[in-house]
């Protein structure tokens, strides 16, 4: 007689950048445990592929960020959803599943959940910071929330969307008490070295926006003390050479910054402070348990909406979880160079503020430890067995 497993042909999701592709590797890593030979596909980066996830598209096409930048790929991207979705009802996989990207995903979940596929999503959109209407959405297209943050269970419980909390999975693969001298050693750097990691983006349209302002705040740093080591790590070489234009462009190639093939990790945890694009690589830097600064750039017409629909004062993952501002946010015309560079001397120089921010980020370590992959596999597998119960 088939096991249950074995009646489970094959399960779909799609992750369209790198955090996505990290949510969905640790949970298929999980899967492959309950459904060793179900086929998984879909569109996926290389932390999904290691796990022999099969993606249609490369992940890279999927990548944009901003309400006016993702006008040029519309046709591009609904294209894409609209091929997969076809290929996904005549299949119909045991589940979908969204990891983030809620642009192309909600809509994706909404059609395969008309059409009778059960459908999920892993790391809620952020409705409790802006976009709150997005709600209704999430209720029409998802079966199954995934959230990350223990205060989000509630919302999407209220909302009558059922809901697991499973952890974050940074929370374990970043390690509680980690070796800044092995990561320095890693990359080359001397022990005592005064170390500034710049994270200006992974996303292209991020490079565009935060390079020169980020670049140049280093070159004013050294101005303060010319021993600070600086190191970036790069998303790909694509990145790389455009990072390397745009500071030649802007007159800044004699900042020494020392370029990474990836090795974000190891540049974060190399650090003694971070200069850090919005996102989660600010959660990064703070499991990392490093003083930094969070800073955001975007086209001007993009920005003029997006900061009319924030609901509460914070952008940095770590401030909305510490519900205060532990480390300071400058977006657009504020991040200059210059109010970057005097906000990470204060978090280069304040020896209290930096031992305060070790505790603080300690304990929220501690709120976000789960066993993400088996948390989330077992969600997965109750959402399956449900359906075919049906």
């Amino acid at each position: 007689m088939a096991s249950f497993a074995d009646s489970v042909g094959s399960v779909a999701l799609v992750a369209g950048e790198p955090s996505g592709d990290l949510l969905a590797g640790r949970l298929l890593s999980g899967l492959r445990r309950h459904l060793p030979r179900t086929q998984f596909h879909g569109i996926g980066g290389p932390q999904m592929i290691a796990q022999g996830f099969e993606s249609h598209w490369p992940m890279e096409t999927m990548t944009v960020r901003g309400l006016f930048e993702i006008i040029p790929r519309y046709r591009e991207l609904k294209g894409i959803q609209n091929a997969l979705r076809d290929r996904l009802i005549a299949e119909r996989p045991a589940v979908f599943i969204g990891a983030d990207y809620p642009g192309f995903n909600l809509g994706l979940e909404a059609q395969l959940k008309d059409a009778g596929i059960p459908t999920m999503h892993y790391i809620g959109p952020q409705i409790w910071a802006w976009r709150g209407g997005r709600i209704k959405k999430i209720v029409r297209s998802v079966s199954h929330m995934l959230v990350v943050f223990p205060f989000e269970a509630q919302i999407y419980e209220k909302a009558g969307v059922p809901v697991t909390y499973v952890g974050h999975p940074l929370a374990e693969v970043i390690p509680l008490a980690p070796d800044t001298a092995a990561a320095r050693r890693a990359l080359g750097l001397p022990e005592d070295a005064n170390v500034v990691t710049l994270m200006p983006g992974s996303r292209m349209g991020e490079l565009k926006y935060n390079t020169v302002a980020f670049v140049g705040a280093l070159k004013l740093l050294l101005q303060r003390d010319r021993s600070l080591r600086f190191v970036a790590p790069m998303a790909g070489d694509k990145q790389k050479q455009y990072f390397l234009e745009l500071v030649a462009q802007a007159g800044l190639q004699d900042v020494p910054v020392q370029l990474l093939d990836g090795q974000s990790h190891t540049a974060i945890c190399a650090a003694d402070a971070v200069l850090v694009a919005s996102g989660t690589a600010s959660l990064e830097v703070a499991l990392f348990k490093k003083p930094m600064v969070i800073a955001y750039r975007m086209m001007r017409a993009s920005w003029e909406i997006m900061r009319h629909m924030g609901y509460q004062p914070w952008i940095g993952m770590p401030n909305i979880l510490a519900r205060e501002f532990l480390v300071p946010e400058l977006l657009q015309h504020h991040a200059s160079p210059q109010a970057l560079a005097d906000a990470m001397w204060r978090q280069l120089t304040d020896v209290p503020h930096r031992l305060q921010l070790v505790q603080r980020f300690t304990d929220m370590h501690h709120s976000l430890l789960r066993n993400s992959a088996e948390e989330s596999a077992a969600a997965v597998m109750k959402v399956i067995e449900a359906n075919q119960k049906r």
